[in-house]
């Protein structure tokens, strides 16, 4: 079976309308077999948006990662001006459609990791894969310094068992770190430059 970091032209297409309630708005969202989270928002999603200040989240936005765009799009429904980029080819076109069944304007890429980002952000914000290994998770968490802007944030979600508590140290040999929230196990951490 073929991880959702990858592109699987042969993995089976089984195409589900899923229903999220996040804070007071309400999303629909199509998801896809060989994309992450393929039955709906996952919980450690939803704690990471659900901690977000969006009082304090102004400017450009990158959503790494971002699957079948929960992040980038609920961030997009209050305006923000937001960067979508996956290196799975079945979740950006389910990102793209969920753009449209979400009513909001976002730019949408494939990337590798930062391949094809040209351009820097206020806030890179993601639910990180995980499973792509420590030496990729790593790359992609220590990367984003290159590609925000003075005072910029790196925002991301990470289960204890995941090892949030030795990469929150670890961040924080880089970064001005500090734990939004928490939830049943999930840590939200910003990591400022």
């Amino acid at each position: 079976m073929a991880h959702y970091f990858e592109n699987d032209n042969m993995a089976v297409s089984k195409i589900i309308e899923t229903k999220a309630k996040i804070n007071d708005k309400i999303f629909t969202f199509k998801t896809d077999n060989n994309v992450f989270s393929k039955k709906g928002l996952d919980f450690g999603t939803r704690t990471l948006l659900e901690s977000l200040d969006l009082e304090k989240i102004k400017g450009d936005v990158l959503d790494i990662g971002c699957g079948y765009g929960p992040i980038g799009i609920y961030l997009a429904s209050f305006g923000l001006s937001v960067d979508m980029i996956d290196v799975n080819k079945r979740a950006l076109s389910l990102a793209q459609e969920n753009a449209k069944i979400n009513s909001v304007k976002v730019n949408i890429f494939e990337s590798d990791m930062y391949s094809n980002v040209s351009k820097k952000y206020d806030y890179i914000i993601t639910n990180p894969p995980i499973r792509v290994g420590k030496k990729i998770l790593y790359e992609i968490l220590f990367k984003a310094k290159d590609y925000l802007n003075k005072n910029g944030s790196l925002i991301l979600v990470i289960h204890k068992d995941q090892g949030a508590k030795s990469l929150y140290k670890e961040l924080g040999n880089s970064y001005k770190t500090e734990i939004l929230g928490k939830n049943k196990g999930y840590f939200v951490i910003e990591c400022q430059i």
